[in-house]
């Protein structure tokens, strides 16, 4: 009986020692996965914004409204 105790014991800590080398390694591989995802949009966003600021940069007074949404022209007081 107890070396079935034993041989239970030793199957058991095999096995959780398998799942939790597992689960670290499928975890680890999740968490560079979603870095690289990261830090590809990074990028492109931050092409993104040079290229508006480009476009701000360059633009005259029409040509800010216009990017802005369109501007409202105040009245004669100023508002």
């Amino acid at each position: 009986m107890l070396t079935w105790l034993k041989i239970g014991v030793g199957a058991l800590a095999g096995a959780s020692i398998a799942f939790t080398s597992g689960y670290f390694v499928g975890r680890s591989a999740g968490k560079q996965s979603v870095l690289s995802s990261l830090q590809s949009d990074r990028i492109t966003i931050l092409k993104d914004g040079k290229e508006i600021d480009e476009k701000v940069l360059g633009a005259d007074d029409t040509g800010l409204c216009d990017l802005l949404g369109g501007c409202v022209v105040p009245d004669s007081t100023g508002h």
